[in-house]
């Protein structure tokens, strides 16, 4: 397959809390001198792309903040799109409104209760962290079951860091979901968006792109349906376990491919 460009995520594929993994400098640097377009896809939402890529930079990969796609991007395109002028609430660990230029935001932070603000026209829902606490998902639980809006900017259920798992918003909105009976639209991987997108910023087909993830449903399988090529690292929140109960699974679609990290793409392109 001819290579119009390798789309990356980020977390657990080229760093582990912000520190790099063995052998990804140098797969970028490769496929730099190689002329092979790049771009970031992440469903992280504690920083801007600003802060991501200057943090990529630092740990030696030269990244620009315009060839990274966060999840914040594409809620704000999707907000603008679907609720203009909705004055949203929102629930992250962490500033991001850098990146959703145009969109009326309330930090949940703001609020220390008892007392419930008034209800937002929308709910937004980010990454998990100190933020989620008990009253402030009671209060996103309430407007839920009243049939507010609900927009995640992504349904990752864990991410890893140098200290272990940690749970994120789609463990949460798991059971919101069952207890109020109405569904949160999510926006971040796996939904199709983030790939279609990523590909149209390189203006490469979708199907010459490689997708290059830790996470075999949210990046890797999600790629493949839009007729990107996966490619599955077994580094961050890879498990092997789940590998082989889906690999088990005769109808299931499986990984285009496996490596065992990033560092070995280059031999995988034949570069």
């Amino acid at each position: 397959m001819a290579i119009g460009g390798v789309l990356f995520d980020i977390d657990g594929v080229l760093v582990t809390s912000w520190k790099p993994i063995p052998g990804a400098a140098e797969t970028l640097a490769t496929l730099a001198d190689n002329q092979i377009a790049c771009a970031y896809l992440t469903n992280t939402t504690t920083r801007t792309r600003t802060q991501i890529a200057e943090l990529l930079t630092d740990a030696g990969m030269p990244v620009r903040a315009d060839e990274v796609i966060t999840a914040a991007v594409l809620t704000a395109d999707y907000v603008r799109s679907r609720y203009p002028d909705a004055r949203c609430f929102l629930v992250n660990s962490g500033q991001i409104g850098e990146d959703m230029p145009g969109i009326d935001l309330v930090y949940s932070s703001e609020f220390t209760g008892p007392r419930a603000p008034d209800p937002p026209d929308v709910v937004l829902l980010g990454g998990a962290g100190p933020e989620y606490t008990h009253l402030t998902l009671s209060w996103v639980y309430d407007w839920m079951a009243q049939g507010v809006p609900v927009v995640a900017m992504h349904r990752s259920t864990a991410w890893t860091t140098a200290d272990g798992l940690r749970v994120d918003t789609g463990m949460y909105l798991i059971g919101m979901e069952q207890t109020s009976g109405r569904k949160a639209t999510a926006v971040g991987k796996p939904a199709p968006e983030g790939f279609i997108s990523s590909a149209a910023r390189l203006g490469v087909d979708p199907e010459e792109m490689y997708m290059i993830g830790d996470d075999l449903n949210n990046d890797v399988l999600a790629a493949q349906v839009v007729g990107m090529s996966g490619v599955l690292v077994r580094t961050g929140k890879f498990r092997q376990d789940t590998l082989d109960r889906w690999a088990a699974d005769e109808f299931a679609m499986q990984p285009n491919h496996v490596i065992d990290s990033v560092a070995d793409l280059p031999r995988l392109l034949g570069l």
